[in-house]
C-alpha cells in the first residue's frame, strides 16, 4: 500500500518552491538551542515575559539551553556564517510551555524569512508576502500591515492578507491576520556581525500550522499531530 505524506510535509515543500523562486535559500537550525541565540543575540530583554518558565521548556538547572520557542534564531546563526546579501527561510519546529487547546499545541511549525542587503524596505517586503500568498492560496491577495512590537524588529508591523473573491473559498473578502514582521532590530544585525550603518534587512514569521489550517479547512489544530491515518489519508 502506498504512503501518504503528511500535509504538513506537503506544505513546507510547496512553501519552499515558491520561495526558492524568488532567490530565497532554505536554512536549518537547532531545535535544542541556546537561550543566547532564541534570546539575548535577538534584542529580547532580561524580564521580557517570554522567557519565564509558562512559556518556555528550560532544559538545563542554569537555564542556559531551551527547547527554541521560535525559529528566529536561525536569523542571527545564519547571518553569523553568510555574508550579506542575505535571503534565506527556514521552516521548522517550535515549542511553547502552553495548554492544547482547538488552536493551540505546545509544539508546532513556523517559517522564518530573513533578507539583509542595502536596500532591503518595507515596501520589499509586502511585495514577496503578496506574491507568497497569491501563489499559496491560488489567488489575487492583498497584503497590510498594521503597527506593533516585537524586540527583534523596528518598526515592527503585524501582516493581514486578503483573498480576492473566490467562489467556494470561505476565506476570500475577509481580512485575517497571518504573521508578524519587520525591519530587523540594529542590534540584532550588529550581534550576528552584520554592520547597521551599511546593511539593513526585514524579517517575518508564521505558522505553518496555520497555513494548514486556513489551506486545508481542518477546524482543530491537534488533528494535525494525533496519528489519526484517516487525517493523512486524505492527503
Amino acid at each position: 500500500m502506498t504512503g501518504h505524506r503528511h500535509p504538513i510535509s506537503q506544505l513546507i515543500t510547496e512553501i519552499t518552491t515558491i520561495f526558492n523562486e524568488m532567490g530565497f535559500t532554505y536554512a536549518e537550525g537547532p531545535e535544542r538551542e541556546l537561550v543566547q541565540y532564541n534570546f539575548d543575540m535577538l534584542n529580547v530583554p532580561k524580564d521580557h515575559p517570554s522567557r519565564d518558565m509558562q512559556d518556555t521548556f528550560y532544559l538545563e538547572a542554569d537555564d542556559q539551553m531551551v527547547m527554541r520557542t521560535h525559529t528566529s534564531p536561525v536569523q542571527v546563526r545564519y547571518m553569523e556564517s553568510h555574508e550579506p546579501p542575505i535571503r534565506m527561510i527556514c521552516p521548522g519546529k517550535v515549542f511553547r510551555n502552553e495548554a492544547t487547546d482547538a488552536t493551540h499545541e505546545a509544539q508546532f511549525f513556523q517559517l522564518e524569512g530573513l533578507v539583509v542587503d542595502e536596500t532591503a524596505s518595507l515596501a520589499h517586503l509586502k511585495g514577496v508576502l503578496e506574491y507568497f500568498f497569491s501563489k499559496l492560496f491560488s489567488g489575487s491577495v492583498e497584503v497590510r500591515f498594521r503597527p506593533s512590537f516585537f524586540p527583534f524588529t523596528e518598526p515592527s508591523v503585524e501582516v493581514d492578507m486578503r483573498i480576492a473573491p473566490q467562489e467556494g473559498n470561505k476565506l476570500s473578502g475577509r481580512w485575517i491576520e497571518i504573521m508578524g514582521a519587520g525591519m530587523v532590530h540594529p542590534n540584532v544585525l550588529r550581534a550576528a556581525g552584520v554592520d547597521p550603518e551599511r546593511y539593513q534587512g526585514y524579517a517575518f514569521g508564521m505558522g505553518i500550522d496555520r497555513l494548514a489550517v486556513m489551506r486545508y479547512g481542518i477546524d482543530d489544530i491537534r488533528l494535525l499531530y494525533n496519528g489519526d491515518l484517516r487525517v493523512v489519508n486524505q492527503f
